[in-house]
C-alpha cells in the first residue's frame, strides 16, 4: 500500500474516533507493521461499549483497576513481533478484518489462524502471541490488562523472541 493510502485510512480512523468523542492521548503511525492510537484511559468504559461484544462487561476486563485502550492498525502481509508480557494480559476485538494471529503456551509459533470482524480473542499473561495482517488492512480494539496497578504494564514489558524488523 502507497503511503499516500495508509495516510488516508489513520486520517480516516483519527477523524473516526474523534467523531465518537474519544480524545487521543498518543498514536504512532510509523511502525514497521502500521501504528495505533492510544485511547484516553478515564473513556475505557465507552471505548468498550463502543468496540467489544455484549457479553464484555468492565468488570470482567479490570483486573487491577488500569485498563489501555487502543487501536492498532496492521499493513496487510505484516506481522507484529512474536512476543508475551509479564504484567498484562490483553483483549481484542477484531473491528475490520480479516486478520491473522499466532497463539501459544509454549515458545514455538503454531500456525496462524484466521478471525474476521466481531470476533474477540483474550491473551493470558504470559501467553506467546502474534498479529498478522492478511490480504487487507485489519484493524483491532485492544485493551491492556494490567495484574498489577503497582507496577502496570508499559512498552518495555514486550518480551520478542522474533521480529521481522530486528527490534
Amino acid at each position: 500500500m502507497s503511503s499516500t493510502k495508509k495516510e488516508q485510512l489513520f486520517n480516516k480512523t483519527k477523524k473516526k474516533l474523534e467523531e465518537q468523542g474519544f480524545e487521543i492521548k498518543a498514536h504512532d503511525l510509523n511502525r514497521p507493521w502500521g501504528g495505533f492510537f492510544v485511547i484516553d484511559e478515564d473513556q475505557a468504559q465507552k471505548f468498550i461499549d463502543t468496540y467489544f461484544d455484549d457479553d464484555v462487561e468492565m468488570s470482567d476486563v479490570n483486573i487491577s483497576g488500569k485498563l489501555s485502550p487502543k487501536i492498532l492498525l496492521v499493513e496487510p502481509g505484516k506481522r507484529l513481533s512474536w512476543q508475551y508480557h509479564h504484567r498484562r494480559a490483553e483483549m481484542w476485538q477484531v473491528v475490520e478484518g480479516p486478520v491473522g494471529i499466532v497463539r501459544s503456551k509454549s515458545d514455538e509459533q503454531g500456525e496462524v489462524l484466521e478471525y474476521k470482524s466481531g470476533d474477540l480473542i483474550t491473551l493470558e499473561k504470559g501467553e506467546r502471541h502474534r498479529l498478522v495482517g492478511l490480504d487487507k488492512w485489519g484493524i483491532i480494539a485492544e485493551i491492556w490488562q494490567h495484574v498489577d496497578a503497582e507496577n502496570p504494564s508499559d512498552e518495555d514489558d514486550i518480551v520478542r523472541l522474533e521480529d521481522d524488523f530486528g527490534r
